[in-house]
């Protein structure tokens, strides 16, 4: 039971990788790291599937430009 959960948690790590802010501590900045960090991790999964042929290139633009609008408006609500 241990070894599956220690799967599970490097799987996890593998797939969502997220690396320490360095920057200057407030919330707002740190929330939108996350997030930023997220949108990338999404970005690079979207352009694998459109290069291995999974989805098309109209629906890779298509799924960026949402991801995109959502990071943009999850910027705005921090202001």
């Amino acid at each position: 039971m241990a070894e599956e959960f220690i799967f599970i948690a490097d799987l996890s790590n593998f797939l969502y990788p997220h690396n320490p802010y360095r920057g200057q501590l407030k919330p707002e900045y740190v929330i939108f790291n996350a997030k930023l960090q997220e949108f990338s991790q999404r970005i690079n999964y979207i352009c694998s599937l459109q290069t291995n042929g999974k989805i098309s290139p109209e629906d890779a633009y298509n799924q960026i430009q949402i991801l995109w609008e959502q990071l943009q408006k999850s910027r705005q609500d921090l202001d």
